[in-house]
């Protein structure tokens, strides 16, 4: 009774505060919304996302979230907590499913994800980098990617899953990191949990990139290097140094947020750092020697990223970035942010050096000034674990608990009511309508053209592979030379890669007519002269041409079908 008593009074002395906290998180989506003008998001601009549609729906969402956050944080589990985090964290993933692919570089990991799905492993790992294109890419998420498809029947839906199932096992190991750092359950719920409170991170959890992975893999080799200095022990050094190698193998960007694994020793007693130390050592050095082993056979291939990423990549990220406003105002909740600053002088005031841990991927971005939101993604579980940390300015337990819901449900309903429509209507969803209509058509193959209208900076054919990911039907492709862009800006395209990627052999036509019914893929202006000259004899069976959308390029997809519509198949506009 008096346990009771003791703690309905802490509830009711926390109530000033937690009313601050409701009010401040209305107006962490209130004041985004006013100044949206400011956001210069790539993807996901509030700009574009609410535009001149009326506030008052986002704001009674805000409301409704701030008040159900009082009872979702009475309701935080004493028990289990990390099975919570997990289904919660899977379920918000599970929300964003079917969506589009907006981002074209989608394409080059499919493509080499499925040429593992067709040829097996073996052909995987003897002809990456060669007869499979590489780019800057790594192999170990395309090779997952390309298991997940071999297994699957080549489903997107199992793709999307499995990356959900990546994200909301990163939660859980955000939650373990601060755990692990501070000795505190509290804190190690609301990092986990924090991770949901990034609206821009729960749209990338579906896409077939290699950026939601990578995060998993950072975040499990800094855990593992965590386990390995504070409980020692051979088993746990190999196991920490095989994971270390696996974030290595996903992103080069993982080999500079790893270069501050040496910190994971301040997370020892003081009188044990030394071992420790010896211990981060020889997780370094079996991930050194894993990496020496698949990277020595390809030397040739490592030689022509590492040119291209420090000749064409790093002077690139200084032109192709998003302000940090953008990234930490409007992409990720604002709390998360503040919460993060303050716990840096939280750090201070205590001199607690484990803050370090989880600071050094976030400062080192930071400093470097990447300011493209992809390439922070990865570090985004440590900003969560420093945000947790951050959350003890607030004085009482009950107020930390509700900024952490507030951020968390306001940020599912950002994602939910804004983001998801938006990507939903944009004209990359025109690949994915027309791939469920492909479907339904009674062909035993499709064949692909595509059109184009001036100098066009992003070649159509990056489009072949992602309309491939949507669609069951076998496709081919014939590459009819679309003109290169010249000259200095060209070079220096973001979109460089979508002209230098070669048409992969699985699109090759199976002779010299065309297909039965024909997708031709275009920028959104009339088809030109020279494919309906093509197109003699064929008939229009269904136009995909919705999304008025402000990105780079337009989608727009036609299907044709020879002499007459297909039966089962409607004409009209997509």
């Amino acid at each position: 009774m008096a346990a009771a008593d003791a703690e309905r009074g802490a509830v009711e002395e926390a109530l000033p505060e937690r009313l601050l906290v409701s009010v401040l998180a209305i107006g962490a989506v209130a004041v985004p919304y006013l100044l949206r003008g400011l956001d210069d998001s790539r993807l996901t601009s509030w700009s574009w996302v609410f535009g001149a549609r009326s506030p008052a729906p986002l704001l009674a969402l805000a409301a409704a979230a701030a008040l159900a956050a009082h009872a979702v944080a009475r309701a935080l589990p004493a028990r289990r907590p990390e099975l919570v985090l997990f289904l919660c964290a899977y379920g918000a993933g599970a929300c964003f499913w079917g969506e589009p692919e907006p981002i074209v570089d989608a394409a080059r990991y499919f493509v080499q994800a499925k040429h593992l799905e067709l040829y097996g492993p073996l052909y995987f790992l003897r002809e990456w980098g060669r007869a499979i294109p590489a780019w800057t890419d790594l192999p170990l998420v395309p090779f997952l990617h390309g298991v997940v498809l071999r297994l699957s029947g080549e489903s997107r839906l199992a793709l999307e899953a499995f990356s959900t199932l990546l994200f909301a096992a990163t939660a859980v190991l955000a939650s373990r990191i601060a755990r692990a750092l501070w000795d505190d359950e509290e804190a190690g719920f609301a990092a986990g949990a924090l991770l949901l409170a990034m609206p821009y991170l729960l749209t990338q959890v579906p896409l077939a990139l290699v950026d939601v992975p990578t995060m998993f893999f950072l975040a499990l080799a800094v855990h593992a290097t965590l386990a390995a200095v504070r409980g020692g022990g051979t088993r746990r050094v190999l196991l920490a140094g095989a994971a270390a190698f696996l974030a290595l193998a996903s992103k080069y960007s993982a080999w500079l947020l790893l270069g501050g694994l040496p910190l994971a020793a301040l997370a020892a007693p003081r009188g044990r750092r030394r071992r420790a130390l010896a211990s981060v050592a020889a997780v370094a050095a079996v991930a050194a020697a894993l990496v020496l082993a698949a990277a020595l056979p390809r030397l040739d291939v490592v030689a022509r990223q590492a040119s291209l990423l420090l000749g064409y990549q790093a002077p690139g990220l200084r032109r192709w970035g998003e302000s940090f406003l953008s990234t930490f105002v409007f992409q990720v909740h604002p709390f998360v942010g503040a919460a993060a600053i303050a716990s840096a002088w939280i750090a201070l005031r205590r001199r607690d050096a484990r803050w370090l841990v989880a600071a050094w991927p976030v400062l080192l971005l930071l400093a470097l000034g990447v300011r493209r939101i992809r390439y922070l993604v990865p570090a985004f579980p440590m900003l969560a674990v420093l945000a947790a940390y951050g959350l003890q300015a607030l004085r009482s337990r009950e107020a930390r608990r509700v900024a952490v819901a507030c951020a968390v449900l306001s940020s599912l309903a950002v994602g939910l009511h804004g983001y998801l429509p938006f990507l939903r209507g944009t004209s990359a969803a025109n690949l994915k309508d027309a791939g469920a209509h492909l479907d339904r058509v009674r062909a035993d193959g499709v064949e692909v053209l595509t059109a184009y209208a001036g100098d066009p900076e992003v070649n159509p054919a990056v489009s072949v592979p992602i309309l491939d990911l949507f669609t069951a039907k076998p496709l081919t492709y014939r590459d009819e030379g679309t003109p290169r862009p010249q000259g200095p800006r060209a070079e220096t395209s973001a979109l460089r890669f979508t002209w230098e990627l070669p048409v992969a052999p699985f699109y090759a036509p199976r002779g010299a007519e065309l297909e039965p019914v024909v997708a031709v893929i275009s920028d959104g202006a009339p088809l030109p002269a020279r494919v309906l000259e093509r197109l003699r004899g064929y008939v229009l069976d269904r136009a995909f041409t919705a999304g008025d959308d402000p990105f780079q390029h337009a989608t727009h997809v036609h299907v044709f079908v020879r002499s007459a519509p297909i039966a089962g198949a409607g004409a009209g506009g997509g």
